[in-house]
């Protein structure tokens, strides 16, 4: 069963900021793009850069 991650998405301006959190570890990722970028996209974006930052911390 795929483990279970949060992803908030915020406009900034003329950015959208997509933030992966994964609710065992509290563990955040962040990842920012064009406003007018696709969610499932940047959603995407932020949840690789979550499970990167899982193994580099171990």
């Amino acid at each position: 069963m795929p483990k279970e991650i949060y992803v908030e998405f915020v406009i900034l301006g003329n950015s959208l900021k997509a933030t992966a959190i994964d609710p065992e570890t509290g563990l955040e990722a962040t990842v920012i793009g064009p406003a007018n970028a696709a969610q499932s996209t940047m959603a995407q974006a932020a949840r690789r850069k979550l499970e990167f930052m899982a193994k580099k911390k171990g």
